[in-house]
Parts: C-alpha cells; structure tokens; sequence
C-alpha cells in the first residue's frame, strides 16, 4: 500500500506505517500527479483539487479528506472512474456552534439585545445543526427545526416543522442545510420578508443557500447578520461585507477539536477500506491542553455573564476585524488561521 497525505493534517504521522504502508507527506498545495502515479489513497485536507488533471491514470482507489467541504474534489469523475471518496462529516460541528453563538451573543451586547425567551430558528438538522440545539437548549432558548428530509424520514410531526412556521416563530434564524438543487438560493426575498421584524440571521453554512441582493434589501428590517459564508468565495461581496454585523472569511469551523475529530474520520475511512482492523477505531492521543475543549458552567449567569465568557473563549469579533481590514486576503487568513479550543455547556 502507498498512501499519499497532507502533512498539515495533525497527529497523522507514523500511524500507517506500522500497517506495511509506504507513506508519502506532502504540503497539501504541493501534491501532483507524479506523487499519487502509484498511490492507493490520498489523505487531504481542502488544499489538494482532485480532478482528472490529478488522477487521470493513477492507481488511486481513495480519497479520505480530514474536512467536511468536498469543493476541492471532482466527485463526478471520481465516481465515473471507480475512485471512492470520504469526507468527515460533522467534524466542524463543534466549532460552527461557537461561532452561531459567539455571534449571537457578541452581537445581542453591542446592540443591547435581550436574549431571554428568545426563539432559534435552525434551518437543516444535521451534525452542526443539532449541536447548535443542544446548546441553545442548554442556555434556556426555545428551538423550531426545519428539516424536510429527516421529517421525511423520521415522520415526527412534533419535532420538525414547515420552513413558513419557523421563519415566521424565530427570534433568530440559522442556516446549516447543504446547497443542492432545492435549497440553492433558499433564502431569497420571501424568505427573509416572512422572518420577524429585527430577527437575527446566522449563515455558517454555504454563501450559495444566499441571494445576496436580496438579503441587502432586507438587512434594515433585520436584525444583526453573520455571514462566515459568502458567494463566488473568495471573491466577497464587498457592500454586503460592510452591511452585516459580523463578516468572516468561513472559518466557523476552524476549531483543534474538530481538526482531531477531521484526523480520525479519515484514517478511520482508509482503515475500512484496506481492512486495516486495528485502525477501525482510531482517535488521537494527546496530552496537549488546547485539544480538550473547554466546559462553561452558565447556571444562574445573567446574559452579560454568558456573553463575557463566550467572546473569551472565541472573540468573533477579533476574525470579524481582521477579514474587514482586507477581505482580498480571503483565502490566506483560511490557510493561516489560529485554529482555536473549543467551548460546550
């Protein structure tokens, strides 16, 4: 076996090898075709584009990536040329419910917005989605969910509701449903005029779930905004960019234990395929302190108590500035981000 891995992927090194496996690590921009002529699998993060130019001609059986995103891989030749294809799935889950909640806590205190009884809205019931519940129901807000194909499969009428019921019912509304061809442009101007007068939008999921145009013709009647995720990335928006409160170059998920979580997936994935059984259940050992997220106790703290504590363990406010200072360094800020600990209640 010869894998071929990105060597920005942490607590990856030495693993394979006492498997048999060769093991090639690469920076992840640095990976060609003459690397991965004899591989069987690529180990990547979203640095490496996978696409015929790569692959044409290879030995690769597998692409394991250490992230969610799939952008950087051409998933239509992959499957029409026999080459399997893992992502991590919801290993930025951790990371995406700070970020909604550094935000919506950061920006309730600039704009003095109380925060008790308030209703979340959450639009897509996945792995970020419903980690975003289970904090919001930890810190005594109601939650209305909208998830058409878990209602589908589920068929708890209770439990989910219609997209008019929770934009209509949310004090806050916030999008973690994938781009596909029903939800492309989802949030467009009927969206946004069925939502309450003043209610907060949330966006860490993908800038194409957006019309643009039509959430700045909203913005005055809406509360504060955060966009991590924007259209035609990284070429940003740049009025929307000065209108939303909150505007950051998608980095909600950046966080070091969701890096760990991203290692484990993809070498849990190439262990399954090769049938490498001692890796089956792989999860990093560190003693490192950073990697261990941090509990906060928010028993009988008063919303500004919440709020101090939340931006002391992610200031948003600090990435917010540092994207308007120069939003064409998009994807640098992304490549050199300071990964940071997470927070849970």
């Amino acid at each position: 076996m010869k894998f071929v891995i990105d060597r920005a992927i942490p607590f990856v090194e030495g693993v394979f090898e006492p498997y048999g496996a060769t093991v090639v690590y690469k920076e992840g921009t640095d990976i060609v075709r003459e690397d991965v002529l004899d591989a069987d699998a690529l180990v990547i993060r979203t640095r490496t584009r996978c696409d015929a130019a790569l692959l044409e001609g290879t030995a690769v059986k597998l692409i394991a990536t250490a992230t969610t995103s799939l952008d950087n891989v051409d998933l239509a030749w992959c499957k029409e040329h026999g080459i399997f294809v893992q992502n991590a799935s919801g290993c930025n889950a951790g990371g995406v419910t700070n970020y909604v909640f550094s935000a919506l806590f950061g920006t309730a205190s600039r704009k003095s917005i109380p925060l008790t009884g308030a209703t979340i809205g959450i639009i897509g019931l996945g792995a970020a989605g419903s980690r975003v519940e289970e904090m919001a129901l930890a810190l005594g807000f109601k939650t209305l969910r909208y998830d058409p194909l878990r209602a589908e499969k589920e068929g708890n009428e209770m439990e989910f509701h219609d997209l008019e019921t929770v934009l209509e019912g949310s004090d806050i509304v916030t999008m973690h449903i994938p781009v596909n061809v029903r939800t492309r442009g989802m949030a467009n101007a009927d969206f946004f005029a069925r939502m309450k007068p003043g209610a907060f939008f949330i966006n860490t999921a993908q800038g194409e779930l957006v019309m643009e145009q039509d959430l700045l013709d909203a913005i005055p009647r809406l509360g504060p905004v955060a966009l991590d995720t924007w259209c035609h990335e990284p070429d940003v928006n740049r009025e929307l960019l000065e209108r939303v409160d909150i505007a950051t170059p998608h980095i909600a998920g950046y966080t070091l234990q969701g890096k760990l979580i991203g290692t484990s997936l993809a070498i849990r994935a190439v262990a399954r395929f090769f049938s490498l059984s001692a890796l089956y259940e792989f999860f990093p050992t560190t003693e490192i302190v950073e990697y261990q997220a941090v509990r906060i106790d928010a028993h009988d703290k008063t919303q500004g108590q919440i709020a101090s504590v939340i931006q002391y363990n992610y200031p948003i406010f600090t990435d917010d500035f540092m994207f308007r200072m120069d939003p064409g360094r998009f994807n640098e800020l992304r490549l050199n981000y300071s990964y940071r600990r997470e927070f849970y209640f």
